[in-house]
C-alpha cells in the first residue's frame, strides 16, 4: 500500500513539473513585430480652390434674318461648316429689288433735269427783276420751283439709296465668322424682312464661362480679385481628366441681391481645346497663391475626440502619437499645415490595426502623386487669344 502511495506521488510530481517547464517556455517566445506600411513624409506645393458649374457660351450668337422680305432663291453654304464675315449664305430673288432701282434711276433723271430748268429760270428771273422787267411776284414763284425741284430730286436720291440697299440685302451674308447651323428655312419658301429665321450662327474662337460666387465666399477668398490682371482658372469637361486653362475677363460691378451671388466670367480657347457653346464644365479657380505643406495620405490620419493624429515611427521602430493640423485634401492625400516636417516616417495605414507604443517592422512603401493635382496649373496654350480676350 506505502508502495503504491509513493508511486503515484512520484507521477504527480513529474507531471507538475513537466507542466512548469512547458508554461515557461511558452512565456519566452514572444511573438514578432507586426509588418506596417511606413513612408517618409513629402513637401508640396499647394493651394486651395474653389469649383463650380456652368455651361459654356459664345461670345457672339446670331439668329440670321433676312432685311428685306422676298421668295428664298438659293442657299450657298454647306449647314455645320464654318464661315467667314461676309460670306454668302442666302439669296432672295432680287429681281423686284433690281426693277425698283432702274426705275428710280430713270426719275433720277427726269428729277435733275427738272432741276436744271428751274435753275436757269431762277437765274434769269433774278435778271429781269434787276431790270425792271419782271415783277417780284413771278421771280419769287421760279424761286419756289427751283426749291421744290431740288427737294424733289434729293427724295427720289434717297429712294434710290434705299432700294439699291434692298438690293445689296437681298443677298443674305454671314454678319460674323464662326460655325453656322442648319437652314431652318429651305429655297423657295417666302421669308419676311426681320420676322423668319433663316438659321443661327456661333462664334467659334473662344468660349466664356459665367459662374456664380455666393457673398461669403467672394468675400473671403477673392475680395482682391481683378478682372484686368487675368486670374488664371481651370475647366473640366465631363469625362476628361485633362484640365483646360483659361482667365478671368469679367467681374460684375454688383452682387444679385435677390441670390446673393457675383457673377464672374471666364474666356477659353475654343478652338484649340474644341469646346462646344452649350456644353456642361466645371470651373477651378484659385483662392490663394501656392505654398509648400507636408503631404500625407487620408488614410493615415486618425480621429481622437476632436484631434487629429497620426503615427510617426521613431529610430526604435515604435509608433509615437503626433497631433497635425489638417489642411486640403487633394484626392486621396491631405495637406498637413502643421505637426510634421519633411522626412519623418508615418504609418501609412494609419492606427486601423496599430497604436502608439507599439514596436513594429517598418515596410517602407513611396507616394504616387502621379494622377493628383496640388495646384491649378497654367499652360502657354492658345496664350495670345487669352490675353487678348482678358484685355
Amino acid at each position: 500500500m506505502n508502495k503504491l502511495s509513493y508511486t503515484l506521488s512520484a507521477v504527480a510530481l513529474a507531471l507538475v513539473l513537466s507542466g512548469c517547464g512547458q508554461s515557461n517556455a511558452q512565456q519566452g517566445q514572444q511573438p514578432p513585430p507586426l509588418t506596417i506600411d511606413v513612408a517618409n513624409v513629402q513637401l508640396e506645393e499647394v493651394q486651395s480652390w474653389h469649383t463650380f458649374t456652368t455651361r459654356l457660351e459664345a461670345p457672339e450668337r446670331v439668329v440670321l434674318k433676312p432685311r428685306v422680305s422676298g421668295q428664298l432663291k438659293s442657299m450657298a453654304f454647306k449647314e455645320g461648316e464654318r464661315v467667314e464675315k461676309g460670306q454668302l449664305l442666302f439669296s432672295i430673288d432680287p429681281r423686284p429689288f433690281a426693277t425698283q432701282v432702274e426705275s428710280l434711276k430713270a426719275q433720277l433723271v427726269s428729277a435733275e433735269a427738272a432741276l436744271s430748268q428751274a435753275q436757269g429760270e431762277a437765274k434769269r428771273a433774278q435778271r429781269l427783276v434787276a431790270k425792271n422787267a419782271m415783277s417780284t411776284e413771278q421771280a419769287d414763284q421760279r424761286d419756289a420751283t427751283l426749291r421744290r425741284a431740288i427737294a424733289n430730286k434729293n427724295a427720289i436720291a434717297a429712294q434710290l439709296e434705299k432700294a439699291q440697299l434692298d438690293l445689296e440685302f437681298s443677298q443674305v451674308t454671314a454678319p460674323i465668322s464662326g460655325v453656322i447651323s442648319r437652314a431652318d428655312v429651305t429655297q423657295g419658301n417666302y421669308v419676311s424682312a426681320g420676322d423668319t429665321a433663316l438659321t443661327t450662327i456661333v462664334s467659334d474662337d473662344l468660349v466664356y464661362a459665367y459662374f456664380d460666387v455666393d457673398e461669403r465666399t467672394w468675400s473671403k477668398q477673392f475680395a482682391g480679385m481683378n478682372a484686368d490682371t487675368g486670374v488664371m482658372v481651370q475647366l473640366q469637361r465631363i469625362n476628361s481628366q485633362q484640365p483646360i486653362a483659361g482667365k478671368v475677363d469679367f467681374i460684375d460691378n454688383e452682387i444679385n441681391p435677390t441670390t446673393g451671388t457675383l457673377r464672374v466670367r471666364a474666356v477659353f480657347d475654343a478652338q484649340a481645346h474644341n469646346l462646344k457653346p452649350g456644353a456642361f464644365a466645371r470651373i477651378s479657380m484659385a483662392a490663394e497663391t501656392p505654398k509648400t505643406l507636408a503631404i500625407v495620405p487620408e488614410r493615415a490620419i486618425g480621429t481622437d475626440l476632436k484631434n487629429r493624429f497620426v503615427l510617426t515611427v521613431d529610430e526604435n521602430n515604435t509608433l509615437q502619437y503626433r497631433l497635425v493640423e489638417l489642411g486640403e485634401r487633394y484626392g486621396a492625400y491631405r495637406a498637413i499645415k502643421s505637426g510634421l516636417v519633411r522626412g519623418e516616417r508615418i504609418a501609412v495605414n494609419g492606427p486601423a490595426r496599430v497604436g502608439p507604443g507599439m514596436p513594429i517592422t517598418p515596410n517602407k512603401v513611396a507616394f504616387n502623386f502621379e494622377n493628383t493635382q496640388f495646384v491649378l496649373k497654367s499652360t502657354n496654350t492658345s496664350s495670345d487669344l487669352l490675353v487678348s480676350a482678358a484685355k
